[in-house]
């Protein structure tokens, strides 16, 4: 009995022991425990669909796939976004077991994309863009290749798709990762003793997605990943067979291989083919079919290539420029996979006769740039939202977006757009004839088209064209002398005013009235004085009808004093000059007379508004800003003459600079004396006499001359403004060059820093008192440039897109140059009642569908900002509404009609750019000119909801031979008008928009639809 109790005592420890290694042994081999646990976790490990924002979710920090796709700064991107007036309509909210395996720091456990990128989709949700990365992948583990997934898994993870074990844990296989930490034990003690990893396929996915730098730089870094995978791979349940042959798919779609010019970071084997040896992907997996009829030459090359690239992934950047070493690597690995019977002898031999080379990648055409126009217009829009600097970038990120495009009315308006340019088909469509294209050929000239819809708060981009076949938008990035079309602006300004007096004057009594002193130079406010003493409807809305009514004359005899000399304009008809106009019928007609002489009056009250007391300084001549006017007057035009020689003398040797300076002006000794002692006052006596042989060989000069023009025409005898003169060069041109001499790499700002006491120096000349007529001149021209400062403030709330105006009044006829998209947010402010909504080209968004990061946004209901009266607005689109009933765009009266028959209320303004540069002499003479441009534009609007531009544009020295005008562009609108009538809803309210998320595209092709 003693003896069976101390066998017993023995035994059972023998046992446990025993027990406890057999369930070890078992769980290593069947994972059991693993796949029970980790299945029973993963129900857990939710992430449901929410509306509006989630409380809490936990954003990646780091590793390559978190930042491609986006998912890394997604809280910036929301911020942005939020501040641009988008909304969370949903977002998922991940569980508190997901939250504390993140926690824990873990992977976040979803499936995962194995590829993603942007998707456009129009405002009728059809894909009109779609971005893939990678390009190239299998659908399934049913389309590799088996000699590849044998290759692949002799290489890196032998046991993945044992079938005996289908609850196996993929991320960890123990034998080799045993194998690795003895490795690694002995590499510790021997640093000779190589240590390969014991990595699995799923690990490394883990590696290159999520690691920092796709890199395991630590252990703990390492079993993170390996915690990562084996919570991933239950995620559908106990059987990981599925999950396991799916890593081999995602592995040889996603694994990193390098970079390459044009084409940027390559993942997986079938872009790497592509990009590394120009090989199309279908073609090689057919070669890899081991059915494949191919030549055995063929199919051998395919295969290296392939494997090469599965071998390259540990160096890929190194290898892509080392072919020769990666070569000899994979014929290594070629004999061990023969050694292995995985292929067979002769397929090695042949393997083994083949030569990697690597071939120009052909990256694929992104199409016609005008067909892109419209997307283009929208990822542009995308990428300043989101704060993404470049395309690639935002092109790679997991999101959807919808646009406000109309894909199918931008399509055909395009096509319509390009066929004007036909001579043919022009001609049927009525475009030769005057002032049209009578003369140049229709080719040459580039159409662009808008057009916006007001909805919902906000202004849609409809349509958004141009026949302009680069990437270059003629519509928002270029600077157009768009004519006429500033009259609009000018008109506008003018009604701003007139409400400020009105807001200012309209409660004063009229006795009062009458005893307020106004300039005579300042007739607008006079007039609103005269007119509130007097007229029996004091409203804002009779006083601005009845401003339209003021009278000026048409007539071009008249030279003006603006802009810095004395500028004449002329009328486009002739029988304009002999008549009187209201505004209204000078805007009516587009007189260009009666806008000038009405810029005048709007800058000279604005002249009687500064705050610097201009119109003293010109009255009183002990008035302290008589001084401060001439110094900044001294110091702008200094640094308009500074602006011409820096880019005269940048970039230039010293000895060119002066070789240059010399020959800007006549060279005798005493000019080059006092070039030279200002360009190096240290130099001596020698020196100059070289310099002075130099320029002139033929002076003879003997040493007592010499020394005598050394010493008079030292610096210290002469200002800067009188060695100028003696030199006969502007004094600032001769104080550059010697500035550059010390400074050769000094930019104009620093320039202009250093050359501050200079530019008022060498205008000394002006402030002395007794050149009274010249300082008035030189004052009236900065108060002018005051007040075009005010008209710029009032044009830029109202979109204007330049940072200045030409202190011109040529500015109310085009002067300061324009933008079809700005003219078109001028539109939209009159449209929407003196309301500026926002111009949205994106209305949804939809990131990382799937996901824990999963959110949509739309654009949120806004209520707008008041810029103008709505009295304003109304009288302006009635004088627009003329222009097409009777005025310069009556091409487009009786062009567009209602359901029921009747004419929808249009109207717009047009405008002619004859961009030209000239050249004058002293006295104001034409010497040259030369034609720059040659533009027509049109803006207008249709009915209550819709409005747009028209431009038609030829640039460069062509343009000369073009003479069409603004009545181009109203007939390129006659002519779109079939198909505007066919895809809009003219007479209609306007559909009610809510918050549609575009869901992600299935297919993975784009429909070209604009």
């Amino acid at each position: 009995m003693r003896r069976s109790v101390k066998f017993t005592l023995l035994a059972v420890p023998f046992l446990l022991v025993a027990a406890l290694a057999y369930l070890v042994s078992d769980e290593l081999q069947t994972s059991a425990l693993q796949a029970s646990y980790l299945t029973q976790l993963g129900k857990k490990l939710t992430f449901p669909l929410r509306p509006g924002p989630s409380p809490s979710v936990h954003y990646p920090n780091s590793g390559p796939y978190d930042r491609r796709l986006g998912y890394s700064q997604m809280p910036l991107y929301l911020e942005r976004l939020r501040a641009r007036g988008y909304a969370v309509a949903e977002q998922a909210v991940p569980s508190g077991t997901m939250h504390a395996l993140i926690n824990l720091g873990l992977n976040a456990p979803y499936r995962e994309k194995t590829q993603a990128g942007l998707q456009v989709f129009d405002a009728g949700n059809r894909l009109i863009y779609l971005s893939r990365h990678p390009e190239r992948v299998y659908a399934s583990f049913d389309a590799v290749p088996p000699a590849l997934v044998d290759a692949l898994l002799f290489i890196e993870n032998r046991m993945l798709l044992d079938p005996e074990q289908p609850r196996r844990n993929p991320a960890v296989e123990w034998g080799r990762f045993s194998r690795a930490m003895w490795d690694r034990v002995l590499h510790m003690a021997d640093p000779e003793h190589e240590s390969p990893g014991g990595s699995t396929l799923a690990t490394q996915i883990e590696k290159y997605r999520h690691s920092p730098e796709g890199r395991t730089e630590s252990a703990q870094e390492k079993l993170r990943q390996m915690a990562s995978a084996s919570v991933r791979a239950y995620l559908d349940g106990e059987d990981t067979s599925a999950v396991r042959h799916q890593l081999v798919v995602d592995y040889l779609n996603t694994v990193p291989l390098g970079a390459r010019n044009n084409f940027g970071e390559v993942l997986g084997i079938g872009d790497g083919l592509w990009v590394w040896y120009g090989r199309d992907f279908a073609q090689v997996n057919a070669l890899l079919d081991a059915r494949s009829p191919a030549p055995l030459e063929a199919r051998a090359l395919a295969y290296k290539e392939a494997l090469s690239l599965l071998i390259s992934q540990r160096r890929p950047s190194y290898y892509l420029e080392h072919l020769d070493d990666l070569e000899t690597l994979t014929d290594a690995y070629v004999r061990l996979l023969a050694g292995a019977g995985i292929i067979p002898a002769e397929l090695r031999d042949a393997i083994q006769a083949q030569s990697l080379r690597q071939q120009a990648q052909r990256v694929r055409s992104p199409g016609a740039p005008i067909e892109r126009k419209g997307t283009n217009a929208v990822r542009v829009n995308l990428a300043a939202m989101l704060g993404v600097p470049r395309m690639y970038d935002l092109d790679r990120l997991d999101l959807t977006v919808g646009s406000t495009l109309d894909a199918a009315l931008q399509r055909d308006v395009t096509a319509e757009l390009i066929k004007l340019r036909d001579p043919a088909y022009a001609k049927a469509a009525g475009l030769i004839g005057d002032k049209m294209l009578q003369h140049g050929d229709p080719r040459g000239v580039t159409y662009s088209f808008t057009l916006f819809e007001r909805s919902g708060g906000t202004n849609r981009v409809l349509v958004q064209a141009d026949t302009f076949d680069q990437p270059f938008d003629i519509n928002e990035g270029v600077k157009l002398d768009l004519g006429s079309t500033a009259k609009l602006r000018t008109l506008v300004t003018y009604l701003e005013i007139v409400a400020e007096l009105h807001q200012r004057y309209a409660a004063l009594a009229p006795a009062a009235l009458r005893k307020v002193t106004v300039s005579r130079q300042n007739p607008i406010e006079r007039w609103a004085v005269d007119y509130l003493a007097q007229a029996q409807d004091r409203g804002l809305a009779a006083m601005l009808a009845a401003s339209l009514e003021r009278k000026y004359s048409g007539n071009a005899g008249e030279w003006f004093a603006t802009g810095g000399g004395m500028q004449h304009f002329d009328n486009f008809e002739p029988w304009e000059s002999t008549q009187q106009f209201t505004v209204r019928e000078g805007f009516k007609h587009s007189v260009n007379l009666v806008f000038v002489r009405l810029m005048r009056d709007l800058s000279r009250y604005y002249q009687h508004q500064l705050p610097s007391a201009g119109a003293q300084a010109l009255e009183d001549d002990t008035s302290p800003q008589r001084q401060a006017y001439l110094e900044r007057f001294a110091d702008r035009e200094g640094r308009l003459f500074m602006g011409r020689f820096y880019s005269k003398y940048r970039g230039k040797s010293p000895q060119e600079q002066e070789a240059i300076l010399v020959q800007s002006t006549r060279a005798t000794p005493v000019r080059l004396a006092t070039i030279f002692r200002t360009l190096d006052p240290q130099a001596g006596p020698d020196k100059l006499a070289a310099f002075i042989r130099a320029y002139l060989p033929e002076a003879s000069l003997d040493a007592p001359a010499l020394a005598k023009l050394y010493d008079h025409y030292s610096p210290q005898r002469f200002d800067l403004a009188d060695r100028g003169y003696i030199a006969r060069l502007h004094p600032l041109e001769l104080w550059l060059v010697a500035y550059l001499h010390q400074h050769p790499q000094a930019t104009l700002a620093q320039v202009n820093q250093a050359s501050a006491a200079e530019r008022i120096e060498v205008y000394k000349w002006l402030l002395k008192s007794r050149r009274k007529g010249a300082q008035d001149k030189r004052i009236r021209q900065m108060i002018e440039i005051e007040a075009f400062q005010q008209i710029h403030q009032a044009w830029k709330r109202l979109g204007y897109p330049f940072d200045a105006l030409v202190p011109s009044y040529g500015t109310a006829i085009g002067a300061s140059a324009d933008r079809p998209a700005a003219l078109a947010e001028l539109m939209g402010i009159l449209e929407n009642d003196g309301l500026r909504m926002p111009t949205v080209r994106i209305d949804r968004l939809h990131f990382a569908a799937g996901t824990p990061y999963e959110v949509s946004l739309c654009r949120a209901p806004a209520t707008g900002e008041r810029v103008l009266p709505p009295e304003i607005p109304q009288l302006v689109k009635a004088a627009l509404a003329e222009v097409v009933e009777g005025g310069t765009a009556k091409r487009v009266a009786d062009t567009f009609f209602l359901p029921d028959g009747s004419a929808l209320p249009v109207g717009g303004k047009t405008g002619t750019g004859d961009n030209r540069y000239k050249t004058f002499s002293r006295g104001g003479g034409l010497i040259s000119e030369r034609v720059v441009s040659r533009s027509g534009a049109f803006v207008f609007y249709l009915g209550d909801r819709y409005f747009g531009t028209v431009v038609a544009y030829v640039a460069g020295p062509e343009a000369v031979k073009y003479k069409f005008t603004s009545a181009l562009t109203t007939q390129v609108l006659k002519v779109l008008a079939p198909i505007l009538t066919h895809h809009l809803d003219l007479g209609g309210p306007g559909a009610a928009r809510g918050c549609e998320v575009p869901q992600a595209a299935a297919t993975a092709t784009a429909q070209r639809l604009d």
